[in-house]
């Protein structure tokens, strides 16, 4: 399949020149699951902490968009309980084939850096992120010592 050999390509790309905070770890068996290791970045309430993220690939990929789902917990607008997460980039009508898997790893490493309120997936920590930014860091902080160290 097509998919399995862009993917293929796109994972040695990122093991022979490796983002800076993020490490890629295919799964053995099955080259559609990825598991990344995403470092906080510095000045933000997730510094200190790494995020384990899942990335499914469909077999329809690049054409239809991975999905990803945060393993790690975390306090963040664009994060639900679940896992679940919302990035613009990945929604059906934004993907584009061209898209490769590193940028969509630097867009969740974005994420954490500057979250979305205005496309929030949880309202409240959206709304606490707009109206007391000193509380939404300082519950970030726990959870990422909590969940994500």
């Amino acid at each position: 399949m097509a998919s399995s050999k862009r993917l293929t390509k796109e994972l040695a790309d990122l093991q022979a020149t490796p983002l800076d905070g993020i490490e890629v770890i295919p799964n053995e068996a099955n080259i559609y699951k990825w598991t990344a290791k995403v470092a906080g970045p510095a000045a933000s309430p997730y510094a200190g902490g790494t995020f384990l993220i899942e990335l499914e690939f469909p077999v329809e990929y690049p054409f239809k968009s991975p999905r990803l789902k945060f393993a790690t917990r975390v306090f963040h607008p664009n994060v639900d309980e679940d896992g679940n997460l919302c990035v613009g980039l990945l929604k059906s009508e934004a993907w584009k084939p061209s898209t490769k898997a590193s940028t969509v790893l630097l867009s969740i490493q974005q994420l954490l850096a500057e979250p979305n309120p205005d496309d929030a997936l949880v309202a409240s920590i959206a709304e606490l992120y707009n109206t007391d930014r000193a509380k939404f860091n300082k519950t970030a902080q726990e959870y990422t010592k909590k969940h994500a160290t």
